[in-house]
């Protein structure tokens, strides 16, 4: 993936392989709840201006999710000063989406990146295990799947 390429095809073809992973991740849940560490979430693992108890219809979690991971995609983008895959941009844009821009922009796994030391970033994927100081089964695996498809676009 080129730098500011994120339009067209290279987002189609990022979104195509990330949507069907990140609900897989994240489920669904037309009601809004609290996930493990009591951050309101809703649809697949959407958080923006979410409220417990609203309610969604399955197109809203579409549309909520696709606009999630184009907006994840677009900060990988901005952060970037190497090319990459559309693989290895589909998975960081799922972790990007879970962990938030903040913390992407500030990790290792961004630094090792931009030195392009791709293999080292992706395999930074498996220490990112932890939420609210609790280390969760289910991160252990979704990161591994994300690394495996990190890898998998090199």
């Amino acid at each position: 993936m080129q730098k500011n390429k994120i339009l067209g095809w290279i987002a189609a073809a990022v979104l195509s392989i990330a949507t069907p992973l990140a609900i897989g991740f994240e489920g669904t849940e037309l009601i809004a709840s609290p996930d493990p560490i009591g951050i309101p979430t809703a649809c697949h693992g959407h958080t923006e201006n979410v409220r417990i108890g609203q309610v969604y219809t399955k197109e809203q979690c579409k549309e909520l999710l696709h606009g999630d991971l184009f907006h994840a995609l677009s900060v990988l983008d901005a952060s970037l000063k190497v090319p990459i895959s559309d693989k290895t941009a589909a998975a960081l844009s799922l972790f990007i989406m879970n962990v938030g821009e903040g913390n992407f922009r500030k990790s290792t796994l961004l630094k090792k990146l931009n030195r392009k030391d791709y293999k080292g970033a992706c395999n930074e994927l498996s220490r990112w295990v932890y939420a609210g100081g609790r280390k969760f089964r289910g991160l252990e695996i979704r990161r591994q799947k994300e690394r495996e498809l990190c890898l998998s676009g090199l």
